[in-house]
């Protein structure tokens, strides 16, 4: 709204805070409709219900969430969901999620979603797709879990990666920089105690892993500044119903919050933050060692403008160390953490780029993949919606400005 608002700003700013005292608020949080296919110990994969008459062929879209996060992060509201955005566009689309976890899941590591839940989602999602190879799409955690898999099993029927915003050297974090000499020092052992068995390893062990509120807070931390300006950023766009209820979808997601297992928080806490293994471009995991070099399929990486949590040097880092991949194309896009995936400026740059790259290597595409990068010429004719090298998304060398977003989404 102007400082001065003009007779139409205030005729609907008058509208949307009496659409949101008539029915509690402006978004459209109804969920896609889906259907649930396989379910496991923390672990269920749904199919998600072709849209009206638009026919669902072609290669299945596997969407990965991250621990602790509900899977709203990929279906935040009508017109704000890559769901919705996937259905619509005619593909077959399915996502893995991972459920409560109480305090008997503290004993669960990293391994039962690298080497369980992520393998058997991406076997499931093909099986059912009449055996066509899929194209996985995991953000935050949900990429790192994804990108270990796919190198820990080379069989897996996987198409091509999409990870977005996940972080692969977190010395790179600004949050997290500073803090990491203090964490080893805070967490020095007590006496008595074993090697790294300080304060903050007693404190997660003793409850059972990271709470509700402790996810919930760590997330709004991210973007404070955002959280502090907010009341004021709402009034100041009163008329528009859409940033209104980009807002009101990003405050029900942070909402819905889900706590991390104890094991599986304590290996992130020693092994990524204070540790940060995963920029050698390898892990460890029940005595073997993963190499994130033994990935062949294609890998797009995302990194938002302005993510706090995973910042685009961050995320940047892992572009190198996929040296085995016949491709790997590294995009910023406008966003932060979550509205880089599903914010209102997403939808015509993330969403684009990510169309584009699925259909670039689809198993029907004509042209066969190379390994020594890109697709080979034969001259095979392309599919009329494959992207062109013009295309949003076929240029690594295309940025993203930020300028002139009124997201607040983080």
């Amino acid at each position: 709204m102007d400082l001065i608002p003009k007779p139409d700003q205030v005729v609907a700013a008058a509208g949307n805070v009496a659409h949101k005292l008539a029915y509690g608020g402006l978004a459209d949080l109804r969920k896609m409709p889906r259907t649930l296919i396989a379910e496991g110990n923390l672990s269920a994969l749904y199919h998600y219900r072709p849209a009206g008459r638009v026919k669902d062929e072609g290669d299945p879209v596997l969407l990965v969430t991250p621990l602790a996060a509900p899977s709203s992060c990929f279906d935040l509201r009508r017109g704000c969901s890559l769901v919705e955005h996937l259905v619509t566009e005619g593909r077959p689309t399915y996502l893995v999620e991972y459920g409560e976890v109480s305090f008997k899941d503290r004993n669960l590591g990293m391994e039962h979603w690298i080497d369980e839940v992520v393998p058997d989602a991406v076997r499931r999602t093909s099986a059912h797709a009449g055996g066509r190879p899929v194209h996985v799409v995991g953000w935050s955690l949900g990429g790192i879990f994804a990108v270990l898999a796919a190198a820990d099993q080379a069989d897996l029927p996987i198409a091509s990666l999409t990870v977005v915003g996940s972080p692969f050297d977190v010395s790179k974090v600004p949050m997290i920089a500073p803090l990491r000499p203090l964490l080893a020092i805070t967490d020095r052992p007590v006496r008595g105690l074993k090697k790294g068995h300080g304060p903050i390893t007693r404190l997660y062990q003793a409850v059972g892993g990271a709470p509700k509120p402790m996810v919930r807070w760590a997330f709004q931390l991210s973007s404070a500044q955002k959280l502090v300006t907010k009341p004021l950023v709402k009034l100041q766009n009163l008329d528009d119903a859409d940033f209104l209820a980009q807002l009101e979808a990003v405050d029900a997601f942070t909402g819905d919050m889900i706590a991390y297992p104890g094991r599986t928080f304590g290996q992130l806490y020693h092994r990524f933050v204070k540790g940060n293994e995963l920029r050698e471009g390898w892990f460890e995991l029940d005595g073997r060692r993963i190499e994130l070099s033994a990935i062949e399929v294609p890998v797009l990486v995302f990194g938002g403008l302005t993510d706090g949590i995973a910042p685009i040097p961050c995320v940047r880092a892992g572009v190198p160390l996929l040296s085995g991949s016949r491709e790997v194309r590294f995009e910023e896009v406008p966003g932060g953490h979550l509205g880089m995936l599903t914010g209102r400026r997403a939808r015509g740059t993330t969403w684009r780029i990510l169309d584009e790259w699925v259909d670039r290597w689809a198993s029907d595409a004509g042209v066969p993949p190379s390994r020594t990068g890109g697709r080979a010429s034969t001259g095979a004719k392309r599919p009329p919606h494959a992207a062109s090298r013009d295309a949003i998304g076929a240029n690594p060398t295309r940025r993203y400005g930020s300028g002139g977003s009124r997201s607040l989404a983080p």
